[in-house]
């Protein structure tokens, strides 16, 4: 097995006190090694949300740990979670969020270059990411000029942009035709096995769960192997 960049240890969140607690997540424990893709299948309100965020550094746990390269996260302050989220971690949204006035490849380099990359750096690596995901003759077009799952495309190079360790997907193909999405997850995978990222994929579908290495799902806030 390869080196694992993702590893959550009993870990506990829930939400509200007293009577009105909704216990989320129960001592989970889950472990995601680099170049491995782990697709997330749960009911609507299982917790998936709440497990890549957890994953992701946006929220914390009531107990447990959450171990991200090694760096044990429950003894960073907010300012070393952040500075560990921004250096370790790529996100894919159900919706791409692209910046309309900015080009696919302008949208791919903006990252590297808060990073502090120079714009030669950001726009080889941003060709390099397009090109990768097969569309990098539309690297001069604003979203707007893109169809659906090119836009989602240059959404996926843009959370790979600063080689995160770790990327998370929350239904990144949802707003997708099958045929449109079996086309984009296809390129998310084979951008994953590429860069060596670990990818926790939380999706509703099950044709495209079966081409994960493998499938969990949640349940009594444990997460389970699950077979579909």
């Amino acid at each position: 097995m390869n080196r694992p960049h993702l590893i959550l240890t009993d870990v506990h969140r829930h939400y509200g006190d007293g009577a009105k607690t909704v216990r989320v997540l129960e001592a989970a424990n889950l472990t995601v090694a680099s170049g491995e893709l782990v697709a997330l299948v749960a009911p609507s309100g299982a917790g998936k949300s709440t497990l890549l965020h957890l994953s992701g550094l946006l929220e914390s746990p009531q107990s447990g740990e959450v171990e991200i390269t090694g760096i044990k996260t429950s003894q960073l302050g907010d300012r070393g979670r952040t500075q560990l989220r921004r250096s370790t971690v790529g996100y894919v949204y159900q919706f791409h969020h692209l910046l309309p006035e900015f080009t696919a490849l302008e949208n791919v380099s903006m990252p590297q270059l808060i990073a502090g990359k120079s714009p030669e750096q950001a726009k080889g690596r941003s060709m390099e990411l397009l090109d990768l995901l097969g569309i990098g003759q539309r690297a001069s077009h604003r979203p707007a000029e893109l169809s659906g799952g090119e836009q989602q495309r240059v959404a996926i190079a843009r959370a790979a942009a600063n080689h995160p360790k770790i990327i998370l997907a929350d239904e990144p193909t949802g707003n997708l035709d099958p045929e449109t999405s079996d086309i984009v997850f296809a390129a998310l995978a084979a951008l994953i096995k590429d860069e060596g990222a670990a990818a926790l994929i939380a999706t509703h579908n099950h044709d495209l769960a079966r081409r994960a290495d493998r499938i969990v799902t949640l349940k009594g806030g444990l997460v389970i192997p699950h077979s579909l």
